[in-house]
């Protein structure tokens, strides 16, 4: 049983070293060559911790070698745009200029029942308010809207605002985040005169966050009988 567990560590941990390798992407997001080597590592490292026989290092091996191949798969094909498309593809246009390109959806074998499923989980419920839509190398699709169903923006109304980054987490669970409260530019001596001023202490606290123009919200731990005021 402990020989097994040990195994079970080792893999776990090189299928997560290999992971971190290939970079940082959902599911959903992966190129084709990518989902491939992941199936395959995946896998590769059920056999070797479903039969105890097979050395771990010949279970190892085909992992690394599988990865290191997709690492060097992804950096030709950075440098070289003939690869890269015979790799992922091209991202393919579906609608253009408002008008379905039926022929195109044919090819990709895309049915107009999955055209208008993938229309509203873009938050498009209307045909006639898309200019643009394109299948990309992922198999996502991109929806550009006409101007006349985008949302105004502020710039539009010509609202003036400073541009700045997104609120911070200077809180979790009762723990300070010194690094975080340093990002935005503030200090203890703004944060404690926050916690008095709302008294509240950071024990107290489940959730707070900042920006730097010292725009915050707080979120107090739920007490035992009820929720926190």
């Amino acid at each position: 049983m402990s020989i097994l567990l040990i195994r079970a560590l080792i893999v776990y941990i090189v299928v997560i070293f290999s992971v971190r390798l290939m970079g940082k992407r959902q599911l959903g997001e992966l190129q084709p060559s990518e989902l491939v080597i992941t199936i395959l590592v995946s896998n590769i490292a059920t056999l070797s911790l479903e039969d105890t026989e097979i050395p771990l290092l010949r279970g190892i091996l085909p992992i690394l070698a599988l990865v290191c191949f997709e690492v060097v798969m992804s950096w030709c094909s950075l440098k070289s745009v003939r690869l890269r498309r015979m790799i992922s593809g091209s991202p393919k246009i579906i609608i253009r200029n408002g008008e379905i390109d039926q022929e195109m959806l044919h090819a990709l074998r895309f049915s107009v029942d999955d055209l208008m499923s993938t229309l509203r989980t873009g938050g498009v419920f209307c045909l006639s308010d898309v200019q643009f839509a394109i299948v990309e190398t992922n198999g996502s699709v991109s929806i550009y809207e006409t101007a006349a169903a985008q949302a105004a923006t502020k710039a539009d109304v010509h609202a003036a605002q400073k541009d700045q980054d997104p609120p911070q987490i200077i809180v979790a669970d009762g723990q300070l985040r010194e690094t975080a409260l340093q990002a935005i530019g503030l200090d203890r001596k703004w944060l404690n005169a926050v916690l008095r001023g709302r008294d509240i202490t950071l024990p107290e606290i489940f959730l707070m966050t900042a920006d730097s123009a010292c725009a915050f919200e707080i979120v107090r731990k739920e007490k035992k009988g009820g929720r926190g005021a």
